[in-house]
């Protein structure tokens, strides 16, 4: 009968503790909110787009006719003046007439190298290389690219039709060089081409930005990240993007402020652009309006005064309290 009694009351202190845990163990969390205030702030807008580094004026030399490349003066990347040599050839005449030479000896070979003069490959601009496409000793005709300069690199961004009524020539803009991301250089736009082309039935065109300064390490055909800078130092009220919430039919509205019973009050806004983990508000609110957001900050989860779960497992030795109790009761 003791046995019988013992395991009843246990029965009955590990279901109550069970329910406990899950019914009642749980203390109600309550909600929490932060204040902030809608503020004013100038903010630029800005269309984010996608281009490559490209030369503004693309020049590829070519010899005058065919022949051979005697010497090289210019490598790529390398700054060049107009009117520098970049190359010596001989012409098909001078090649045959001196290789002949060559077979007479070196006396005869000199005299015909100094008399037929080779020809001069003349850069017809200032600028860079950006091609070297032959080597010493080439034989070339008169449809081989030598070499091919720029006279300044420039960023080609490509424009979706949608933001291209926005684009206008002198607004600035940041670029970034998937190679080079924590590298930004600025620069200004300067041309928008009047032809679109049709790219996976969108319609782009083509905006040319100059640089302000071309660092070294820019190089034709890199592709680059571009902001163009479309409004700037716009004053706009701002509130923290968490103090929104929004309605089952889809309005925005924004917390105020509690009544006397700790009910949110809520204000309908219309808002606009989102920035840097803040959005615009463009009515409903006036600078210096309080909101109030959820504050969701990490709570450990209680279960018990005890801090424990009668469902736990204990170490070896160890035994609930409880039932220890109820079996000195039962002796």
């Amino acid at each position: 009968m003791k046995k019988f009694l013992m395991f009843a009351i246990i029965l009955a202190l590990v279901s109550g503790g069970t329910w406990y845990y899950l019914k009642g163990g749980k203390k109600e969390v309550k909600k929490s909110y932060a204040k902030a205030e809608a503020a004013a702030e100038r903010i630029s807008e800005y269309i984010e787009t996608t281009g490559q580094v490209e030369p503004k004026n693309r020049v590829e030399i070519l010899p005058p006719s065919g022949g051979r490349i005697e010497k090289i003066f210019a490598e790529e990347a390398q700054e060049i003046k107009n009117g520098d040599i970049l190359a010596l050839m001989s012409s098909q005449d001078r090649v045959a007439i001196l290789d002949a030479a060559r077979a007479q000896g070196e006396k005869e070979y000199d005299y015909w190298q100094d008399s037929y003069k080779p020809i001069k490959i003349v850069s017809p601009l200032s600028g860079r290389i950006i091609l070297r496409n032959v080597v010493e000793g080439q034989t070339v005709s008169a449809g081989t690219v030598l070499f091919a300069m720029s006279d300044m690199l420039i960023v080609v961004a490509n424009v979706d039709e949608a933001d291209i009524g926005k684009v206008k020539i002198g607004q600035s803009a940041v670029i970034t060089l998937d190679a080079y991301p924590t590298q930004p250089v600025n620069g200004r736009v300067f041309q928008i081409l009047d032809e679109g082309k049709n790219s996976s039935n969108v319609i782009i065109y083509k905006v040319k930005i100059k640089l302000d300064s071309i660092p070294d390490f820019f190089k034709s055909q890199m592709t680059a990240n571009i902001k163009i800078e479309i409004t700037r130092g716009k004053k706009v009220l701002m509130v923290p993007s968490a103090a929104l919430n929004y309605s089952k039919d889809g309005k925005t509205y924004v917390i105020t402020g509690f009544d006397k019973k700790k009910t949110p009050l809520e204000q309908p806004v219309e808002t606009g652009n989102e920035n840097d983990g803040k959005t615009e508000i463009k009515s409903g609110l006036e600078e210096g309006d309080a909101v109030y957001f959820e504050s969701k900050g990490y709570r450990a989860q209680s279960v018990g005064e005890t801090g424990s779960s009668p469902l736990m497992p204990k170490r070896p030795g160890q035994r609930n309290k409880n039932v220890q109790r109820a079996m000195r009761n039962t002796r």
